[in-house]
Order: C-alpha cells, then structure tokens, then sequence
C-alpha cells in the first residue's frame, strides 16, 4: 500500500473515532436531561416552587368583650401597619439597606437603630427581648403600628422608593367606654408572646400561636385568652427575587375568637368608678383633724358583687391606667409609670390585689364567732370609753361610752371595746399559753369559715390571698424576721434609727413570736396584722346576705361563638357554706340594718326608702401606724353587696359613705325619696337571666328583661 492510501485510511479512521465520541457525549447529555426533566422533574419543581413561595401567618380577629347587656366593652379596630421584609433588605447592600431604614424611620418616627433591633430574630446574637422578632423568619417583622393614614400612603404610593416595605391594615383592641368606664383592671391588656411561651406552646401542640401572637397579660384578657384568640390561618404566596408578591397560590382563613359575655354592667361600672373617684378628690381636700392635714387618699377600691351568686357587677380601682397604652407596644417610659410607687403603682388592683386592715367591718365576722361559741343574744357587756390590756388602755374610736350593750347595738354603734372584751376573755380561756401555737381560738376559726386568710376564687389572676394574723402567721413572722430586728436591738441607736424602731426591735427580738392579750384584741376589731382584699370582705358580706353560702366569684358568664352558640356557659361556683345557725345570721342581719337605720351609717341614708329597700351596712375606720385611718363601709341588699374602701381617707362613714349610697341610688332607681324602677342602672332592677341575643348580621341585642314572676 502506497503512503499515500495508509494516510488516507489513518485520517478516516480519526474522523469515525472522533464521530463516536461525539455521539456518546450527545447521547450522554440526552441521557441527563431525560433524567433531570422527566425521572427527577417533579423534584427539582417542587425546589423551584419553594424558593418562589412563601407562607404568610394571617393573624386571627381576637373575640370581643361584651357586658351583661351585649354592650362593647373591648372591641378591636383596623390600623395601619408597616412591616419590613428581612428578605428583600439582606439582598441589598449595606449602604442601600441604611438609606432604605433611614428613609422609613423618618416617615414612621422611628430611630433606625430601633428599627434594626426590630428586624432581629429573638435568641440571635444582639436580640433585645421585648424588642426582637419572634415571629416566622418568612414573614415581614412589624416596626411601627397605629401609622396616621396619610404617612401610610406616602409609603404605600411611592414603592420603588420603598423596596420591601409592606404597609397593610391589621386588627388591634379597641375601648369604647360605654358611660365613659375604664375597667382596666378587670379587662386587662395584650403584650406579644414571650420566646419561651412560644416554646412551651409548640411543646404542647397548640397551633393557636405564634411568634407573631399577642395574648392576655391580665385581666379577663389573660383569664380567657385560650377563648379570646382564635386560631390563625396563612397565606401562599409567589414572590419574585425581590421578595414581592406577584400572586396567591393558596389560603387558608383565620378563624376569629369567641366573644366573651361578663356579668359586669358598664352603666353601674360607670357609677361605681365616677364615685369612687369623687371620693378620693374630695378626702384630698378634707382636713384631717388626727392628724393636721389633708387627707392623702392615695388609692381606693369599690365592688358591686350580686348576692345570690357572687358574680361581678362592677369593680374599680384608684389609680388606674388607660388599657389602650399597650395598644402598639409600650414604652419604657410608660411601662415605669405603671409600676412606680410614687405614681400609686397603677398596674395594681386594688379590688382583688390591695390588702388592708378591714377594721370595724370585721366586728360582724367576730359576732358570729362569739354567738357560736358561749355567748348569746341576750349577752351585755360594759361599752366602756376603754380597756386595760397588759400595760396599755385599748379605746374606742368611732363609738363613745354606752355601758352595758348587746351585740346588735354593739355593731351598730361599733363599741370597740365590747369586742376587746370577747377576744380577751377567749385569749384567757383558750390562749394564754404563748407557746402554745396550737390552741383555740373561735374568732380566728370563725374568719377563715367566711374565707379569709385565702384566695376567693375569682376568674381573674394575681388574686392577693390576704392575711389571718394568728398564732401560727405570728410564729411564722417572728423566725423570718429575727435576724433583721435582733441585728438592730443588737447593736446602740443610732441617728437614722427613730425611738420607735429602736423599741420595737429590742421587743421583737426578745419575744416578738409570742401571741399577747394584745394581739387578741386588736385581732377582734380587725386591726393588727390581719389584712383582707375589698372582694374577699364583699364575698363574706354577700354569705350573709344569701343565709351562708361562700360563692367564688364570677366575671365572665359564657364564652360564645361568631355564629352566636354558646361554647362554654361559666355558671355561678360555690366555695363552700359558711356554718353558722340561720338564727345567728338572721341576728347579724337586724342589727346591720340596725346600722344604716340609727348606727353610724344612719346620717348618710337619711331620706333613703329604706322600708322599700331594705340596705344593711357597716362601717370601718382601719388605723395604720404611720398613716391615716383606712375608710371602709361594707353593705348589702337582698340582691347585691356594695363595698368601698379608701386607703388613708378617713373614717368609712364621713369619707365613704356618700358614695355607697349614690350607688345604692344607681341600682334601684332611687329618686329622692322614691323607688322608681325604670331608673334603675340595670334594666328589670337585678342582673338578666339570659345572655345577650346574638344577631345573624354581627349585631348584639340586650336581652330580655327580667321580671319578678318569671
């Protein structure tokens, strides 16, 4: 073979090597896209479908608060929000994305440090509790709410300027304050929900919420919150790279939360906190002749409870706070107001938190200790301007001398020293061993059978338990406090330590454990160390009222559905029965309408028809060391129980005592003289049978009125 032709055949056989290769790499790129479009297709679209798809929580409507006539009580309204996606701006570069949160925080007036401590993911480095983000990392974080519509649309019209910004309308609470009430402290307030409530809420299976979630943080609002929520739904949504959404693919809606009816009445609300209001303003104004001075006033409480069922008719506590100032988020600033003490502690409840010494409203309790124990209703002992305990000379402090007395005429001109005398004659009996921390004591017994000492019960958190100051508290309070008392008796007086403090302590170190005749007295006037809350002495009042039984009281009455079904009827609980005879409680009741007819609440119900509307009463002046007496007037009708109580204000009577009987006013429509029903605060004079009528249209009606034959 010539050269030439070996050439030849090498070249063709190059050409069909080289054609081979070709045909297996195209067949092998073939091969791959048939795998990757056809065998792994449904795959690699479903990455592709998540990285353009985002999940969007919809926050649910929160449930209403109503009042016993389907009153709004809380309500919510829409605000506008302006939210930041952190997807869009970790695109951007750092010197655009400060420009961005520069330009947003002028238009929402808001520093751009805070903003960016907004936008962190709470539990990352730099995250500020209360201030980070909690919520989904897909979802636009919140930076400011309630924006006045005009700056929304500056921002909601100029976009491109705006890149990730979302302006939207959400729901927030709302307070219509039907007759002007505030009824903060039974309402409560809503705050965003904390990492590790978060965390023990996913723990438990609750889908109900989120990292976005607010929930109730007191109140009725914190009570009820599991009713009050609803359960959110979510939004799918396609994005574009930039993180805008170009359309939806799916939702799923929100469903809103119950409604929740309240046994509270906003009209009689009204009354009781407008009262006790003018109360405190006007013992500010009131010289006090013990001390020289005005009186401080410096916090007050009243509670309307109905008898027969312990539910909560109304309730107010002095000082209060505005519940809308959570609304949005608070401030620090505003948050240090609430708990400061020289603003009066707002955040406090007076009603159910507050704890005082009940003073001559406990002399009742105390009557039906004695009446069960050895004495009768025939028993007299000497009213006597005072009484020699030990080395002091306890006297009376509303009451003048009256000789020898029955209980009746005791309570109504509340003889303090007829009471010294019961509680010294049982400490002789029973306890004069002051190392015996065991021994019998019937007044003591007799508070805690009408439920002091602990907590009632009510649908409401943070209740205060009040205190009896026993043998066993004492005892209890000396091994606490020996080491602090007997550190200063330990050691020479010095300038910054009064006379008083000084004795004190040398006493209380030596035998401040020891329960002393002392003690026993004060104990039966309601003075010492014993302190009850307003509603546990309303609770008591309302045993006597209905013949013995101890009710935990009620704020709500049923949780109800959007579509108006009754989810959950909260009826009226029972705490247990009070034993004492219905002679005895029969006694206490005369000899309290005793006090409101010619005791020493008569001179503020003059001209009241009391032979309509027959009101039992009795009146306190606490005394507290270092301070002005506690004004106290507990009272009561066949239907409801009023109590009021003013710290530092006076004596119950003087300071009280116009005010409970505006209130009784209120209730039963009473003008002048007269009863006149249509008048009354709470239509059909007593608190319905039924619920509100719920309306297919959204709309609630009062419901029907209730009469005496029905």
């Amino acid at each position: 073979m010539s050269a030439a032709a070996s050439s030849a055949s090498r070249s063709r056989l190059r050409l069909i090597v080289i054609q081979a290769l070709v045909f297996s790499l195209f067949a092998t790129l073939l091969v791959r896209l048939y795998y990757l479009q056809v065998v792994s297709g449904a795959e690699y679209q479903g990455r592709a479908a998540a990285q353009s798809v985002r999940e969007i929580v919809v926050q649910p409507t929160r449930g209403l608060i109503v009042d016993d006539q389907g009153r709004p009580l809380v309500t919510n309204r829409l605000t506008w929000v302006v939210s930041l996606d952190r997807n869009v701006l970790d695109k951007l570069d750092q010197k655009d994305r400060r420009t961005l949160v520069r330009r947003v925080g002028r238009v929402i007036d808001v520093k751009p440090g805070r903003i960016e401590k907004k936008l962190v993911s709470c539990g990352a480095e730099g995250s500020e509790p209360g201030v980070c983000w909690n919520g989904s990392p897909y979802q636009p974080v919140p930076v400011a709410e309630d924006l006045a519509q005009p700056r929304a649309q500056q921002l909601r019209e100029q976009p491109e300027d705006y890149p990730g910004v979302v302006v939207d309308q959400q729901s927030v609470r709302a307070y219509p304050q039907p007759f002007g009430i505030n009824a903060a402290h039974l309402l409560g307030y809503l705050s965003p929900i904390t990492e590790e409530e978060l965390d023990t809420a996913e723990g438990n299976g609750d889908r109900s919420v989120n990292g976005a979630s607010v929930v109730g943080r007191a109140g009725i609002e914190q009570q009820y919150d599991q009713w009050l929520r609803g359960m959110p739904g979510y939004d799918r949504v396609e994005v574009d790279s930039m993180g805008r959404v170009m359309g939806d693919e799916e939702r799923v809606e929100a469903q809103p939360g119950d409604t929740l009816v309240t046994s509270i009445d906003a009209k009689v609300q009204g009354v009781v906190e407008q009262q006790l209001h003018e109360t405190i303003t006007t013992a500010r104004a009131t010289r006090d002749t013990v001390t020289g001075r005005n009186y401080v006033a410096d916090a007050g409480a009243a509670i309307v409870l109905e008898a027969d069922t312990g539910r909560v008719v109304a309730a107010a506590s002095q000082p209060t706070y505005d519940p809308s100032v959570w609304v949005g988020g608070i401030t620090k600033k505003q948050l240090a107001e609430l708990y400061s003490e020289k603003a009066g502690t707002p955040l406090l409840s007076r009603a159910t938190q507050g704890q005082y010494a009940p003073g001559s409203t406990w002399k009742p309790f105390m009557t039906a200790g004695a009446l069960t124990h050895g004495y009768d209703e025939d028993t007299r002992l000497n009213c006597s301007s005072s009484l020699a305990v030990g080395n002091r000379d306890f006297k009376n402090y509303e009451s003048g001398a009256y000789g020898y007395i029955s209980f009746a005429k005791a309570l109504e001109v509340s003889c303090n020293t007829f009471f010294y005398r019961i509680g010294l004659d049982y400490w002789q009996r029973y306890g004069s061993d002051v190392d015996d921390v065991d021994a019998q004591d019937p007044l003591v017994e007799e508070a805690k059978k009408f439920g002091f000492g602990r907590e009632t019960g009510i649908d409401l958190p943070g209740e205060a338990p009040g205190r009896i100051a026993d043998r066993r508290w004492k005892r209890a309070y000396y091994q606490s406090m020996k080491k602090y008392y007997c550190g200063i008796a330990d050691k020479p007086q010095d300038a910054d330590t009064s006379d008083f403090v000084y004795t004190f302590a040398r006493e209380f170190c030596v035998e401040g454990f020891a329960y002393r005749a002392g003690d026993a007295v004060n104990f039966a006037i309601g003075q010492g160390d014993t302190i009850v809350t307003p509603l546990q002495l309303a609770r008591a009042y309302g045993a006597i009222a209905n013949g013995g039984t101890l009710y935990e009281p009620r704020v709500a009455r049923a949780v109800v559905a959007a579509d108006g079904t009754v989810v959950r009827d909260i009826k009226p609980r029972k705490a247990g029965t009070v034993d004492v005879p219905d002679r005895v409680i029969g006694y206490i009741d005369d000899a309290l309408k005793g006090v409101t007819r010619q005791g020493t609440m008569a001179w503020r119900m003059a001209g009241f028809p009391l032979d309509e509307v027959e009101i039992r009463s009795k009146t306190g002046s606490a005394e507290v060391y270092g301070k002005q007496s506690t004004s106290w007037v507990a009272s009561y009708s066949d239907d409801y129980v009023v109590v009021m109580m003013v710290s530092q204000g006076g004596t119950g009577s003087g300071t009280s005592g116009p005010a409970v009987r505006k209130i009784w006013e209120s209730l039963y429509g009473v003008q002048e003289d007269r009863v006149v029903p249509d008048r009354a605060a709470v239509p059909g004079t007593t608190l319905p049978r039924d619920l509100p009528v719920f309306q297919d249209d959204g709309s609630i009606l009062p419901p029907a009125i209730r009469t005496d034959d029905q």
